[in-house]
């Protein structure tokens, strides 16, 4: 009975050592978790294969998001449909996509708000179609795939409404905007939205680029948005994470060929692809961020890109209400760099 109580002594002896010892406190006051060594719960962001989004990877595999302070997680999800039920279900907190698809989303009741733009299409997106179809007024009756709801709708609805159709006029085809430009090179459909790499092979394929957004400028400006929940509840983690962008497209400025092997890489598409379609887009650095944001009470251009979107998805019946751009773009950041 001795022995009994001896042992028992002794190991309550060494819990309340242990206790106090997760509890000690570090230089400067508080327990080591207060102090902030606790891992801190990452920004999540979700974004398709598509060569305008490398900046987030090489902002990531230079240390810059955890330099600014923030744990960043990416993850490749291509089906539009797919991301966004990754966003409303909270698997993910924000999404690198197009500035028109997160109007569509803010519309769907997942409130969102853009904090950074990456890039304006300028030839990187195209209707594509057969070469014995001379124009885009003579789809009407062709089979042509595309993403609805998604950037490709916008682009094909534009390209139709400057011919006088309508998606009434064509036979629609649902499919990503990848797979798209590979069941045209297939030769499934007779047109497709997409981007590159598939503009380039539809030309190599018995096709051609019927309108793309070097006609059709600044209607496909892609961004990162987050849940508006999320920027309430961790501002200094956006802020943060802008500041790491900011600071990703200087370093790509002033080394090309280092960072587009990283984007390359982290996209998981060749480097011959990646610089290729550079070109078909014009990347947004700090200064062009804070131009097209404008300041206080000088709106800039961005604000009228998002309503003419809004404006053009409600007479189109994708949404059925109409908000403001203040509800979708969240200048606070770019602001503060």
């Amino acid at each position: 009975m001795k022995k009994f109580l001896i042992t028992m002594l002794s190991v309550i002896m060494i819990l309340g050592l242990v206790g106090c010892s997760s509890n000690q406190a570090t230089p400067g006051g508080g327990s080591k978790e207060q102090a902030g060594t606790a891992e801190k719960t990452p920004l999540k962001v979700t974004l398709p294969t598509w060569t305008g989004y490398g900046p987030l990877f090489l902002a990531k595999e230079k240390g810059l998001f955890e330099k600014h302070g923030v744990d960043v997680e990416l993850s490749i999800i291509e089906g539009l449909a797919e991301r966004k039920q990754a966003l409303a279900g909270g698997q993910v907190d924000g999404m690198a996509t197009a500035l028109d698809v997160q109007v569509t989303l803010a519309a769907a009741g997942v409130p969102m708000q853009v904090v950074w733009l990456l890039d304006d299409s300028y030839g990187g997106d195209g209707l594509i179609a057969k070469n014995n179809i001379p124009s885009v007024a003579d789809l009407k009756g062709k089979k042509v795939a595309f993403e609805q709801g998604s950037t490709s709708h916008l682009l094909i609805l534009t390209a139709l409404k400057e011919a006088n159709l309508t998606d009434k006029d064509v036979e629609m085809v649902q499919m990503s905007a990848g797979d798209a430009g590979a069941a045209f090179v297939a030769g499934k459909v007779d047109a497709a939205v997409t981007w590159e790499p598939w503009l380039t092979k539809a030309t190599q394929a018995d096709g051609k680029i019927l309108v793309s957004t070097k006609e059709l400028s600044g209607i496909i400006v892609d961004t990162v948005g987050f849940k508006k929940d999320v920027i309430e509840q961790r501002p200094d983690d956006i802020k943060a994470f802008v500041a790491a962008m900011a600071e990703a497209m200087d370093y790509w400025k002033q080394n090309p060929e280092e960072s587009n092997g990283i984007m390359a890489k982290g996209l998981k598409i060749e480097l011959a692809e990646f610089t290729g379609t550079v070109t078909g887009l014009k990347f947004l650095h700090k200064e062009e961020n804070k131009t097209l944001f404008g300041s206080v009470g000088s709106k800039g251009a961005i604000y009228d890109s998002t309503k003419n979107t809004i404006d053009f998805y409600v007479e189109q019946k994708i949404i059925d209400k109409a908000l403001n751009a203040e509800d979708v773009l969240n200048p606070t950041f770019v602001g503060g760099l």
